[in-house]
């Protein structure tokens, strides 16, 4: 798999550095997601990360679920977090969870209590939380700070045989109450937690806090670059203190680079959640979603998605990604690849009254003009048309080139039409136009007599494809994430627009996840969950052009 990349990557100096000095023997990195939801385009970025560091260096990933809080975690999320990983190109070398190690998790947390290190406090949570300091001021010792190491592990025994209630106890480090990064002001380690684990049943009662299992997990599978984002920075002393004082074999480094944020994106799992189980999207895998499930629906391919996150380049530098650019390397992606073909998502039918009635012929059309590999395809024309409304108008403002009365255009690989009538409803509604041809003007016929400065798209009535289109647009707008007020009445009204229209007859037997450039609307991908026998749906992945350039 190509990784070369123009952009920085001060991970892969580190690498290279480790390498030479002998620090390092092999490249082991890991991929560790919770499996509480599903994964995202951020999710996208750290996943081509590890998996291509580990593979240019000849190293291993692992894929590690850290399944510490079972409140949150479903199976659903695993298996879904497998598929996403493996359809962006990538195999893990060893596959964990968190789960397997809380045997070790918890003998090692009993050697810290042994070492005097660690301590059963009977605070609740919110006096655990008011007693940690401020960032000017140090926190307040527990009052069971100092119980004997025998107390300890009996009451910490007693927490794993489930005899406390939840909030009852927790196990907390015993470090420093007055450090100055709050993250070692003697943080929680183990909780009381009476739920059923999806991978350990009711084998446990208590269950590691995060910040302390993820050194153990690394140090456990040998890991060499624990690379996180830079949340997780303040942290990196705790996570060096837990491998140091649980006398870890292995000594893993972490290092944080900057996450990925895109603009009119919501990245927040929390809130992502959120729209799922309110309903307010169809599911994780809706089109809007930034999810990668979403984003495979849309249309988007693995090689642009990881082209994008090459592009990104490793940084400690904090910013927001214009989501363009992303939507810059699907275009590149498609543009050789997608078959060029015509659709009329809003149609107004065209009679060619001068046509002979009856009389279908077949016209010739490149399937890529970038591409000439493609071939070609035989597309119908006769004597009713459909053609996009807004490709006409009655009374046309100046420099309209399209069809209006009286106007002359060229359909794309036919002929030229010019409108002689328009036939309206009651209401006033245009509901048919009626045209003449001029066969002379045949595509490719070489006719030079005159020039029109109009071309439109077309699609034949009689062997034409019923089809739906989705036309997407950001879920918020610029800055509404984070803004104060409910999430949800934030949400942009215009997101989803439904179109029922018509596709080329050559089209018919496409399937979920084909896709096309259809000419000026953009590229299109068929919907692979709601597309059945007799039911097109196609999802528009991006529009055909932007102003966005690298």
């Amino acid at each position: 798999m190509e990784t070369k990349s123009s952009s920085s990557n001060f991970i892969k100096t580190v690498v290279v550095e480790d390498l030479a000095a002998g620090r390092v023997k092999e490249v082991v990195t890991r991929f560790p997601p919770e499996p509480n939801g599903y994964l995202h385009i951020g999710h996208a970025k750290s996943i081509c990360l590890n998996f291509e560091l580990a593979d240019e260096f000849k190293g291993r990933t692992n894929l590690r679920f850290d399944d510490t809080n079972p409140v949150k975690e479903d199976a659903e999320y695993v298996e879904s977090i497998k598929n996403d990983v493996k359809w962006l190109g990538f195999e893990w070398d060893g596959l964990f969870f968190a789960s397997d190690y809380f045997g070790e998790m918890y003998e090692r947390a009993e050697l810290l209590i042994r070492k005097g290190l660690a301590y059963v406090d009977d605070q609740s949570a919110d006096e655990i939380r008011d007693t940690r300091g401020t960032l000017t001021e140090p926190g307040k010792a527990s009052p069971w700070r100092n119980r004997s190491a025998e107390e300890n592990l009996d009451l910490f025994r007693r927490m794993k045989e489930g005899g406390f209630k939840d909030g009852e106890k927790v196990l907390r480090a015993k470090i420093d109450m007055a450090s100055p990064n709050i993250n070692l002001r003697d943080p929680v380690i183990y909780r009381i937690l009476h739920a059923h684990h999806h991978n350990t049943g009711d084998e446990w009662c208590i269950y590691p806090m995060y910040a302390y299992a993820h050194p153990l997990e690394d140090a456990i599978e040998g890991v060499t670059h624990s690379i996180c984002t830079l949340e997780f920075e303040d942290q990196r002393p705790f996570y060096d203190w837990v491998v140091r004082e649980c006398e870890m074999p292995s000594v893993p480094r972490q290092y944080e680079f900057a996450r990925l944020n895109l603009t009119n994106t919501v990245m927040s799992k929390r809130k992502l959640k959120q729209l799922v189980d309110e309903k307010a999207v169809d599911g994780w895998d809706d089109p809007r979603m930034p999810t990668i499930s979403g984003l495979r629906r849309k249309g988007y391919t693995p090689e642009a998605i990881r082209a994008f996150c090459r592009e990104l380049g490793v940084n400690k530098s904090y910013g927001v990604v214009d989501e363009r650019m992303l939507e810059h390397f699907i275009r590149e992606d498609l543009k050789m690849k997608a078959p060029r073909t015509m659709a009329v998502i809003d149609p107004l039918k065209v009679v060619i009254t001068n046509y002979p009635e009856g009389q279908t012929e077949w016209l010739e059309a490149e399937n890529n003009s970038e591409n000439p590999e493609m071939g070609h395809r035989q597309i119908p024309f006769s004597r009713e048309i459909y053609i996009e409304r807004d490709d006409f108008m009655e009374n046309p403002p100046a420099k309209y080139f399209r069809l209006f009365p009286g106007n002359e255009v060229r359909l794309k690989h036919a002929y030229f039409i010019k409108c002689e009538e328009v036939v309206k409803d009651a209401e006033g509604n245009v509901v048919e136009l009626r045209c003449t041809y001029d066969p002379e003007t045949k595509s490719g016929s070489g006719f030079t007599g005159r020039k029109v400065k109009g071309t439109i798209h077309w699609v034949d009535s009689s062997g034409a494809v019923p089809a739906e289109f989705r036309l997407y647009e950001p879920l918020i707008t610029e800055g509404e994430e984070d803004d104060g007020g409910s999430f949800l009445e934030k949400l942009n009204p215009n997101s989803l627009q439904v179109l029922q229209g018509f596709v080329e007859p050559g089209m018919k037997d496409a399937s979920g996840g084909d896709k096309f450039q259809f000419f000026r609307h953009g590229y299109f991908n068929v919907d692979p969950k709601d597309t059945a026998p007799g039911r097109l749906v196609f999802n528009r992945i991006v529009s055909l052009k932007s102003s966005f350039e690298l």
